[in-house]
């Protein structure tokens, strides 16, 4: 396991572009963490990455949004609404990311053991509460400092772990 920090935005971005030059059709990335802990944020560095021009928005309603990256097609899940493994199972993720494609899964941990070989990345705020936060229009802190721990499942990722370690090795703990 990796344990990262990301002081702000533009670094969860970097982290996620870096695992984005290393990513393989058929790959699959779960997205761990509490709900405001940068999940959507990391997805849209990941997309920016791969070349998304269009807005990356949570899929939460829709459950996946896809977006075509050239020679590969990103597709963007969210478990958060799903209430059985079931349902997991008729979004057929796996075969979306056999064909051409790369699949983040937004708290797909639930059911990661039915993912086979994936990357997980678990995203934990790092907010002091002693500290004074600047605030958005609603109230909202802008504090966008994370911990982010990257762990492989099966061969495929721990085959490329060493590369995984240097792309990120700026931003380990």
């Amino acid at each position: 396991m990796l344990q990262l920090r990301a002081s702000s935005l533009s670094d969860t971005h970097a982290i996620a572009g870096a695992l984005a030059a290393l990513v393989r059709e058929g790959d699959i990335i779960v997205l761990s963490g509490e709900m405001g802990a940068g999940k959507t944020a990391f997805a849209q560095g990941f997309g920016r990455a791969l070349g998304v021009s269009e807005p990356i928005t949570s899929p939460t309603f829709t459950l996946v949004h896809s977006y075509d990256c050239g020679k590969l097609t990103m597709h963007h899940a969210d478990l958060y609404r799903l209430d059985r493994t079931a349902e997991v199972a008729d979004l057929a993720l796996a075969e979306l990311a056999e064909f051409h494609g790369v699949v983040l899964v937004e708290w797909g941990d639930v059911v990661d053991a039915s993912f086979g070989d994936h990357l997980v990345v678990h995203l934990d705020s790092e907010i002091d509460p002693d500290l004074d936060l600047d605030l958005d229009d609603d109230g909202f802190g802008l504090d966008d400092r994370r911990l982010i721990e990257l762990s492989a499942v099966g061969p495929t990722w721990a085959s490329r772990w060493s590369l995984v370690t240097a792309a990120v090795e700026e931003f380990r703990c």
